[in-house]
């Protein structure tokens, strides 16, 4: 082979290498990009109690919502409040659904928090149940009443209270483990009345020959709940975050157009009575979100935030602003 035919196989060679070694760099690009795209979210793990305003968590997870937005969500029941601040605070949990005034009291034991999407208002699925002869929240004067202190329940009566002219000095308040366990003790007749929820309400009035002096429709705005995570992990997942938000703004929608199947999803996975699901509650869709969290969560927090320490339940007040976090809810996916 002369000099000739010699450098053209070389040069034949030398391109053959370099396109190979393109096609490689290539590839590893694309698998690169295609890692990026691929990459699974953290799964997130959220508790709460039993209520029927946190029926959206499961509604989206029970028809898939969250998993199209390639989120898995872990949703543990703990009914006990101080054992749901305990997981949180533990980090066996990522987040909590429970209600704002609960939350500003994490905040302000230095917990963190950043609350991402409301859920519900409570519209009479809070209340007192109190004897057939306790006919207003006046007449507790001097009665013993079972509520889980330091809770909802308890920023529930003191508004209550306020409003009658009373104070929790004028009553014996008598400490349960959690709200439902209050309305168990009503119902055993071990108390004249008692601070509880839906279904112990019904059954307060029902098995326990009680009336209902009282319920959260006639306090509209005071209990609402919604999901919050600890700060850091919120901050260090902004995609967890969006996806959970994407999947609730689904829920809701699916809620709005099938609400019959919605309901029996939700009471379902509650071990709920789907008849009475929605009593006392309405839930809140994106827009309702959007409209909230523009002046409304922040006057709502900062009247807890005021209540629970004028009552000292509380030794200092946080920043509420530090606690919202409404972007997610403007870059929902359509």
């Amino acid at each position: 082979m002369n000099k000739l035919g010699k450098l053209a196989v070389l040069s034949l060679i030398l391109i053959l290498t370099l396109i190979a070694a393109g096609c490689g760099g290539q590839e590893t690009g694309q698998q690169q990009a295609g890692t990026g795209q691929e990459q699974k979210l953290e799964k997130v793990r959220l508790t709460l109690p039993t209520w029927p305003g946190y029926g959206p968590l499961f509604l989206a997870r029970d028809k898939g919502f969250f998993k199209e937005e390639g989120l898995e969500v872990e949703i543990s029941v703990i009914q006990g409040l101080a054992e749901r601040k305990a997981a949180l605070k533990g980090n066996k949990v990522d987040g909590v659904a429970t209600t704002l005034d609960i939350e500003s009291t994490l905040e302000a034991e230095g917990v963190p928090l950043t609350i991402v999407w409301a859920l519900d208002d409570s519209y009479g699925g809070d209340g007192i149940v109190a004897r057939k002869d306790i006919k207003s929240v006046a007449d507790l004067k001097g009665k013993t009443v079972a509520l889980d202190v330091g809770t909802t329940s308890h920023f529930f009566l003191l508004n209550c209270l306020e409003k009658a002219g009373l104070s929790e000095d004028d009553i014996v308040m008598v400490q349960s483990g959690s709200a439902g366990d209050a309305g168990q003790a009503f119902v055993a007749g071990k108390v004249d009345a008692a601070v509880t929820w839906e279904p112990w309400l019904s059954r307060g009035i029902e098995d326990g020959k009680g009336n209902l002096i009282i319920t959260s429709k006639e306090t509209p705005g005071l209990i609402v709940d919604a999901v919050a995570f600890r700060r850091d992990f919120a901050e260090s997942h902004p995609r967890e975050m969006q996806a959970l938000v994407n999947g609730l703004a689904k829920a809701m929608e699916f809620f709005a157009q099938n609400q019959k199947e919605a309901v029996e999803i939700m009471a379902r996975a509650m071990d709920m009575d789907p008849e009475t699901f929605m009593d006392g509650i309405r839930l809140y869709s994106l827009e309702d979100n959007l409209k909230f969290f523009d002046g409304g969560i922040q006057n709502t927090l900062q009247k807890a935030v005021d209540f629970y320490y004028d009552k000292k339940v509380i030794n200092n007040k946080p920043d509420v602003n530090k606690m919202i976090d409404g972007s997610y809810l403007k870059n929902v996916t359509k």
